[in-house]
């Protein structure tokens, strides 16, 4: 479940998905499975490959990308998370999301 967007973020995201762009967009998220991770980036792209390729330049294994059409996406958390929106210029998602503690 997504918290902390509008639809029409999420909706720019899917358009972008869509278009083969790799996008990004960041959400407040509630998983048991991971204590203390409360927001996560879904990089989504609909070229795979264009995908695959971005995940392996990050040095994160495509394995794990959601291939879910029509959006697939990877989904990055914690410190990988905040490492890759700094170097990927979302100084807007860490400071929104407060990311950086």
């Amino acid at each position: 479940m997504a918290f902390g967007i509008k639809r029409e973020e999420l909706n720019v995201w899917k358009k972008r998905v869509a278009s083969g762009d790799i996008a990004f967009i960041t959400h407040y998220w509630h998983e048991p499975r991971w204590d203390g991770i409360t927001t996560v980036t879904k990089v989504g792209c609909s070229d795979i490959a264009k995908l695959e390729a971005w995940c392996r330049s990050q040095g994160l294994d495509p394995a794990y990308i959601h291939r879910r059409q029509p959006f697939p996406h990877y989904d990055l958390i914690g410190r990988k998370q905040l490492e890759i929106l700094r170097r990927e210029g979302y100084e807007d998602q860490i400071t929104r999301f407060k990311l950086d503690g």
